[in-house]
């Protein structure tokens, strides 16, 4: 099994990507999956909100959740999602799923968090057919001076160990570049949609291809 149990960070998680939602993030969720079709791999849908969005094209989703408290919530989520799902356990660096099996990988929040950054996105590249999408939704380094300041100081003190071993000075552009995709359409823009989201809000959306 891959559980990575962080219950407390669980339900706190939950909680912001709700509020989250109501302040503006479903419309962006909207923009991620908006023409998704065939078989989809979601690599980390937390409580499962993201469900909802996926356009009916979508002939299965694979959501892939290795903390049993979230796993738990996106199975109930799945039960009244608009497309089939299908949610297991697993982890971003050793995805449960064979070889070019997918037309689209989805990732949200998810990149800054995970251990090794590289190794996800190799997992997502072998995963996907060739010419398949990578869509994806992170927050990022800042490029201001003061934010950017301020991101690699609570990088070195609690932010990561509060946070689910969330990372803030990823350059998560760069690497899915050297991953090996092409990155077809970029949007960066600041989304805070509360005070303590301040470290957060420097976001990218786009589109690569494998």
């Amino acid at each position: 099994m891959s559980d990575v149990e962080h219950p407390w960070f669980a339900r706190m998680l939950a909680r912001a990507a709700a509020v989250e939602e109501r302040k503006g993030g479903a419309e962006h969720r909207r923009r991620l999956l908006a023409g998704l079709r065939g078989r989809v791999i979601e690599v980390g849908p937390g409580s499962g909100l993201s469900f909802a969005y996926y356009p009916p094209e979508v002939d299965e989703l694979v959501a892939v959740e290795p903390e049993p408290t979230l796993r738990a919530l996106a199975t109930d989520a799945a039960r009244s999602a608009p497309v089939p799902v299908r949610v297991v356990d697993g982890t971003a660096d050793h995805l449960p799923a064979g070889d070019v099996s997918f037309d689209a990988a989805v990732v949200a929040g998810v990149l800054c968090s995970v251990p090794d950054q590289s190794g996800a996105l190799a997992e997502l590249r072998r995963v996907l057919r060739p010419g398949g999408e990578l869509r994806f939704f992170e927050h990022v380094a800042a490029r201001g001076r003061r934010l950017a300041a301020l991101q690699r100081a609570l990088d070195v003190t609690l932010w990561p160990r509060l946070n689910g071993s969330c990372r803030l000075t990823r350059d998560t552009e760069a690497a899915i570049r050297a991953a090996g995709f092409a990155v077809e359409r970029l949007e960066r823009f600041s989304f805070r949609p509360t005070v303590v989201a301040v470290p957060v809000a420097p976001r990218v959306l786009g589109v690569a291809r494998r």
